[in-house]
């Protein structure tokens, strides 16, 4: 059962990306970023009491919890909604999707997390696994092959935002430890989604959105997001986040495209080849980095090549809050 909790997320953004692109012609995206979000804050503020959870958050982790208000609500969602408007879903999906990688750069510098060879691996395979998910057949191939000719990719624009929006999010998955130090994580998780919703609404209430355009298949499909993809999933992942060891949990988020594609599966669309080797490689990536301590010990094997590199050129900051759970997994 936690394990299917800790995978659950994924599958609702890897459903909510696509109902959220659904809805995008007929709205605009601050006000699907809108919707997506300040909803999903309220609604986590309700179980919180339903619960007899605490509300507050601690005088001394307010800085804390702006800033990841901030980059992980404010800029990651508002880039999100603003390059999946322009971009195309697979490569939107790569980009996004390469958070792991990010992640576990922070939580090796930040929080002491062992990754070694065969976690390196893992994250490789996954990135790889994403682009046969994502990016154009075409292009692959002739890679393989080392062809020269160059095939299309049709940038629109959106990319860079996608990729900021990735960075913003792998950089709120550590800023969230630190606002939740000393309070409760779902408290923590609904303030940032109202603080970090609340820029955007300002943005689009100047721009003039609106939400009369919007059909009664797009109001439930933006019910799905918002209670689904956000109250839920956010809520658990940064429950999760908060408790786990980073880099094995975050990896979890390569399942996102693979997700996003069975769902297409279930309206009759058809996967390639390529695809299915792709769903194959970020599966296989999953379990190796889950399981990269067991696969790999370091004093069996006599080898700390990454160990050491990161040590040199990624210090590790004594003054900052060390990982309370990831000794489990050491």
């Amino acid at each position: 059962m936690r394990w299917l909790l800790m995978v659950l997320p994924f599958a609702l953004w890897g459903s909510s990306m696509a109902a959220m692109k659904l809805v995008m012609p007929h709205s605009d995206p601050l006000t699907v970023g809108c919707l997506r979000i300040l909803p999903a804050a309220l609604l986590l503020f309700a179980v919180q009491l339903l619960l007899r959870r605490p509300l507050g958050v601690a005088l001394d982790s307010w800085g804390w919890l702006l800033l990841f208000s901030l980059v992980d609500g404010t800029l990651a969602q508002g880039l999100l909604v603003l390059g999946l408007e322009h971009t195309g879903a697979g490569l939107g999906s790569v980009l996004i999707d390469t958070q792991p990688l990010l992640v576990a750069l922070y939580a090796r510098t930040l929080f002491s997390e062992r990754i070694n060879p065969i976690g390196w691996s893992g994250l490789l395979l996954g990135v790889v696994g994403v682009l046969c998910l994502g990016l154009p057949s075409g292009l692959l191939e002739q890679l393989g092959n080392g062809s020269a000719e160059a095939v299309p990719l049709h940038w629109s624009g959106g990319e860079p935002l996608m990729l900021g929006s990735a960075l913003c999010m792998a950089s709120g998955t550590v800023l969230c430890r630190f606002a939740a130090q000393e309070s409760d994580p779902l408290a923590v998780t609904a303030w940032h989604l109202l603080i970090g919703g609340l820029p955007l609404l300002l943005v689009d209430l100047l721009q003039g959105g609106s939400v009369t355009a919007l059909a009664a298949g797009d109001w439930w499909l933006m019910a799905y997001v918002a209670l689904g993809g956000t109250a839920l999933g956010y809520g658990l992942f940064f429950w999760f986040a908060n408790r786990v060891e980073l880099t094995g949990f975050t990896a979890l988020s390569f399942l996102t495209p693979v997700f996003a594609l069975l769902c297409g599966l279930l309206l009759q669309e058809q996967l390639a080849p390529l695809q299915w080797l792709g769903v194959a490689l970020v599966l296989t990536s999953t379990v190796l980095i889950g399981q990269r301590q067991h696969l790999w010990r370091e004093e069996d094997q006599g080898l700390r090549v990454f160990d050491r590199f990161f040590r040199r050129f990624a210090p590790v900051s004594a003054a900052l809050p060390s990982d309370r759970t990831s000794g489990t997994d050491h």
